[in-house]
């Protein structure tokens, strides 16, 4: 198998060397500092092993793309049917898998206006075609998004959301095209909207990269009407917070907002073959019927990849498996508040269902955490902007002694780091 050979082939050792000196070197070095340099070898499920034998528990999720955890049986099976017939196909043409893919999305759309689906290979991508769509539908330019949000490294999407990254690739102009404004504020937002030259809203529901702060339960009914008001299109970038990680198919379910577009990928895929896809209303998508050719992908919409997400839509629309993530959700939340009572580390716990932001007392503790949750069997993440933050982000499809285990090991964890910092 072409699989073992790789990974017989060299060691870790020469794998970390290699990718320090060829394809990531600062991401080598920020993890050398953390103390954990893994290599991921075999998956399964809610784990997967390192070269060095480690065996961790999942709740990264490489961002919300093992949803449905690693190599989900069904997947691999639709995948290797898929291929004795079918390849990437062609852009240009029509195709019965991307045709059924767009059907069975819309059908899980909240509200009724969403009409077309543009399929691209990352959400990034997507990113860029919601804001072409929002900006040729309205005849404005400007963008707003939120502080620290995250919508990918493309141009106009690393340009919406992270406005620091974008000035280093000198991609941050025109400076007045691309607003942020603090995620929660209904106040600063109006400031920005009633001037009536804002194309669109885009929003990441839960904002990742921040640690998860939650919206206030006013927050996005009341940003829909300031949308309405001023003529402004909102866009709900799902790519972390859909299908299903709320409690609901989409977090904009959860919080009571029905978008003029949609971003969805990461979960989409199943981790197993790239696809994502920008989801427009009839309104917003009026290009479509004018200009075939105006966003071309050659593997956007792979055919494969639409097998492979339609199977993602099966499963999660089946019977209970919502219901068990609301219901895991309950466990987790009284696990972690028994936790936080136990050790006064972990600071906050913010959750909407299977979304949590674990903040803990040190600007650094979410780093901290991630170093030795390694150590101790689970793998969680920092969140970007905000270091004491550690992203928890369990699969849709854990069950009660999914959740014991993993509430073991993060407060193994904690009274590691307890320990290492001297607390």
């Amino acid at each position: 198998m072409m699989s073992k050979k790789i990974e017989e082939k060299q060691s870790k050792e020469e794998i970390v060397e290699l990718a320090a000196r060829h394809v990531c070197p600062n991401r080598v070095d920020t993890f050398k500092q953390l103390g954990i340099v893994a290599v991921m070898a075999k998956r399964e499920g809610n784990y997967f092993w390192d070269m060095d034998g480690n065996k961790l528990f999942d709740v990264h999720i490489n961002g919300g793309t093992y949803n449905l955890g690693h190599r989900h049986p069904e997947l691999i099976a639709a995948l290797k049917e898929a291929l004795d017939h079918f390849d990437i196909g062609n852009h240009h043409f029509v195709s019965t898998a991307r045709t059924r893919l767009a059907e069975k999305l819309l059908a899980t759309m909240p509200g009724n206006n969403m009409e077309y689906c543009v399929f691209t290979t990352s959400g990034s991508e997507a990113v860029e075609v919601a804001l072409r769509s929002a900006r040729k539908t309205t005849g404005r330019r400007k963008i707003v998004s939120f502080q620290g949000a995250y919508h990918g490294h493309g141009g106009l999407s690393l340009r919406a959301g992270l406005a620091d990254q974008a000035a280093y690739f000198l991609s941050d102009q025109p400076e007045d095209e691309f607003i942020q404004v603090p995620f929660n504020d209904l106040d600063a937002m109006e400031k920005v909207l009633k001037n009536g030259d804002v194309a669109a809203v885009l929003g990441e529901m839960i904002p990742a990269t921040m640690g998860f702060p939650m919206p206030s339960p006013e927050f996005y009914p009341g940003l829909q009407k300031l949308c309405r008001k001023y003529g402004t299109l909102f866009i709900a970038d799902e790519v972390q917070t859909g299908l299903g990680r709320t409690g609901n198919m989409w977090a904009s379910q959860t919080y009571e907002i029905i978008p003029d577009l949609m971003i969805t990928g990461k979960g989409l895929t199943g981790g197993i073959y790239p696809i994502a896809a920008a989801i427009i209303s009839q309104q917003a998508g009026a290009w479509l019927k004018e200009d075939g050719w105006g966003f071309c992908s050659t593997s956007g919409g792979s055919e494969l990849g639409c097998i492979v997400a339609l199977k993602v839509l099966e499963i999660i629309g089946r019977r209970g498996i919502l219901e068990n993530v609301r219901e895991m959700s309950a466990i987790l939340k009284q696990g972690l508040e028994k936790i936080k009572t136990r050790h006064p580390f972990l600071l906050k716990i913010r959750q909407s269902g299977l979304v949590h932001g674990l903040v803990f007392d040190d600007p650094n503790g979410g780093a901290f955490m991630a170093a030795c949750g390694f150590e101790s069997g689970i793998w969680g993440f920092p969140a970007g902007n905000d270091l004491s933050v550690l992203q928890f982000k369990p699969s849709i499809l854990i069950d009660r002694d999914d959740c014991r285990e993993i509430l073991q090991k993060l407060e193994k964890a904690i009274v590691l780091c307890e320990k290492k910092l001297g607390l």
